[in-house]
């Protein structure tokens, strides 16, 4: 079966875009090619059970089992040597990416507290977006109970090619991106 926000982008989004930004080729037309999704655990330094924790956490969120990051080098005012786990992230693309992207968008997001959208601010200059959560607890396959410590996350969605930041930022306002008026 098929991701239905796959499905949407293929049947409806793709042809849309393509006769507003007048593309010639549907080829041209903005596509993503996946989402990344970081989740730093900086206190993992003194306390490797929170490493797990998060790993676990991010594995039931996206549905695959989390990369363990690494310092790249050491910070002697953070207490940090080179090569000590800090982090864990998660590269997701095709169903998985379009499933996460639907439980983010109709589940998670509405379930932050004063949500106004997200901010218009969070795209570069090869028109990718990044956003933050400070939180992983609003989605559901993460228990409150069940979380140790309340982390944040970092989500990035990834184009497959360069795009102008109107062009990507309309890509996700019609995925269901609820941004910030």
């Amino acid at each position: 079966m098929s991701a239905r926000l796959r499905e949407q982008y293929k049947q409806e989004i793709r042809t849309s875009l393509q006769s507003q930004y007048a593309y010639r080729n549907v080829m041209e037309v903005p596509q993503l090619d996946k989402v990344v999704i970081n989740m730093g655990v900086g206190a993992a330094v003194g306390d490797p059970r929170l490493l797990e924790s998060a790993v676990a956490d991010l594995a039931a969120l996206s549905g695959q089992k989390p990369v363990i990051r690494k310092a790249r080098k050491s910070i002697s005012n953070f207490k940090l040597r080179e090569g000590v786990k800090i982090g864990c992230t998660v590269t997701l693309r095709g169903e998985r990416m379009y499933e996460f992207m639907d439980r983010l968008f109709t589940i998670a997001m509405p379930r932050i507290r004063d949500f106004r959208g997200v901010s218009n601010k969070g795209f570069d200059k090869q028109g990718n977006y990044t956003m933050g959560l400070r939180e992983q607890t609003i989605f559901p396959e993460c228990s409150q109970d069940d979380a140790a410590k309340v982390r944040g996350m970092n989500i990035s969605f990834v184009l497959k090619r360069e795009t102008p930041k109107d062009q990507s930022r309309e890509l996700l306002r019609q995925l269901g991106m609820p941004f910030a008026k």
